[in-house]
């Protein structure tokens, strides 16, 4: 065997056997070389590839919107170019390539393209750019990764817009914050737009949650550790430290330990940290903003929440209303979603029906955005090619079209002529009917859902005449 034979075989080897897709083209734009990974990728057979030029395999593409055409007029790479096409099967392809020119002879070029999974890309990215938020900042004119800046904050309710209003003064100053939020109504977004459009903007953005981590261990998590302080300990910084110059975020400040928020009390007083198990003060220049998804005097009521912390903490208020007090922006931020998982999904959708919208206006949405988001989500999933999501579109999300149907039967009943008594005796009625059902029937924890004792539930089952037996078995 020759030796460049010999280079060859060893160079074939390499490339079908690497974990990515290889396509090779002459200066003419003809397949000289296309491996298994690629043929999975795009769901042609290699045979029905090789010889062949780019736009015979791929009709969808052409000399302009083609990389390795590009690449092969332009002679320059192109690197992580996110790419949608149709091979000739009429099959959807979605990759990121690099393309790369070489050269053939001193005046011919050929192109390689190295495309990889776009899900597994995009997961690689996401939590490159996330630790990159974490350790570094955001530069002053960029937006984070998670586009959590006022332009992004969707709304248009009154007293919302005042809670970014005070949001956007709070911005302007280096003073601690509090956000009051029930969990899902956005206090983390809140908390980064007022970092990032700060003076701290180019400096760390860390959040913390004190509700995922004992006691003991975020301690040395949030002032850092000692060589030799406890059995493994290191020197290690906290996240004090870490955030120097920035803003630290403190999730549910209300679910830390009450010694912890002695320590951090002291801290926010006299502007140093010490390392647990260390003898040095540490200065620190460090803004706090803190959250809790409890109202903060029944925080301190009950014990969770220390006074003269929350009075450190508490210099600027914000209060973020659940989306429940702002129906307003259901179909706004529907649309919003709508129009954001049409590009992360590749789908088409262009609004929700009008039943969809009566059922999303008439429930309490206890999940908040947050829940309204993962419906919509869930949704677009699983329509196909249909532009409107619809109820069956929400399969899974039986409480949302469950609330609707039950404030349409309370419109009913007031046009059928009954008067208050007879309203609240169906309404009383329906939802014993719906405890039973979501219960297995068992009149015990019906009564613990209802909130009634088991024997005023055997006495209302009877006023009602609620057959058990016929809503187990209707058509008996």
């Amino acid at each position: 065997m020759g030796l460049n034979t010999l280079y060859k075989s060893i160079l074939e080897a390499i490339i079908e056997n690497i974990d990515a897709g290889i396509h090779v083209v002459d200066n003419e734009g003809k397949t000289i070389f296309y491996n298994s990974i690629m043929s999975e990728l795009e769901g042609l057979d290699v045979d029905e590839v090789m010889g062949k030029n780019i736009l015979e395999i791929f009709p969808s593409l052409t000399e302009n919107t083609s990389t390795l055409l590009t690449v092969l007029k332009s002679r320059k790479a192109i690197y992580n170019k996110s790419q949608s096409y149709l091979n000739n099967h009429g099959k959807q392809i979605k990759t990121v390539n690099s393309t790369i020119p070489f050269k053939i002879s001193p005046d011919k070029y050929g192109a390689v393209e190295i495309a990889k999974d776009i899900t597994k890309v995009k997961e690689l990215s996401e939590k490159v750019q996330i630790l990159q938020q974490v350790l570094v900042g955001k530069e002053s004119n960029k937006e984070n990764i998670k586009g959590y800046t006022f332009k992004s904050i969707i709304g248009e309710d009154d007293d919302f817009l005042n809670t970014i209003a005070l949001a956007k003064t709070a911005a302007k100053s280096s003073s601690t914050v509090l956000i009051y939020g029930e969990t899902g109504t956005g206090k983390e977004l809140f908390a980064q737009s007022i970092h990032y459009e700060s003076s701290r903007s180019s400096k760390p953005f860390i959040a913390q949650n004190c509700a995922a981590i004992p006691e003991a261990l975020l301690e040395g998590i949030l002032f850092g550790t000692v060589k030799g302080s406890y059995t493994g300990a290191v020197n290690r910084p906290g996240l004090f430290e870490q955030a120097h110059g920035g803003t630290l975020l403190l999730d549910e400040i209300n679910s830390m330990g009450l010694q912890l928020q002695a320590k951090l009390l002291r801290v926010l007083q006299e502007g140093y940290i010490r390392r647990v198990g260390g003898l040095n003060d540490i200065p620190c220049d460090v803004r706090i903003i803190a959250t809790t998804n409890e109202e903060p005097e029944k925080s301190i009521a009950s014990g969770a929440l220390r006074k003269d912390l929350y009075y450190r903490l508490n210099v600027i208020y914000l209060k973020i209303p659940p989306l429940r007090k702002r129906k307003s922006d259901i179909l706004l931020l529907s649309e919003y979603f709508i129009k954001k998982f049409n590009t992360v999904l590749n789908k088409d959708v262009w609004d929700i029906s009008n039943e969809v919208k009566n059922a999303f206006m008439n429930y309490d949405w206890p999940g908040n955005v947050r829940e309204l988001e993962n419906c919509i989500e869930s949704a677009m999933n699983i329509v196909t090619k249909e532009h409107i999501l619809k109820p069956h579109h929400f399969s899974n999300m039986e409480a949302i079209f469950h609330s609707s149907k039950i404030n349409t039967n309370y419109q009913l009943l007031i046009h059928e002529g009954k008067n208050l008594d007879g309203i609240l005796e169906s309404i009383e009625k329906e939802l014993i009917i719906n405890a039973l059902k979501e219960c297995s029937y068992n009149i015990t924890k019906s009564a613990d859902k209802l909130g009634i004792k088991r024997q005023n539930l055997q006495h209302k089952i009877k006023k009602y005449k609620i057959r058990i037996e016929e809503l187990v078995y209707p058509y008996k």
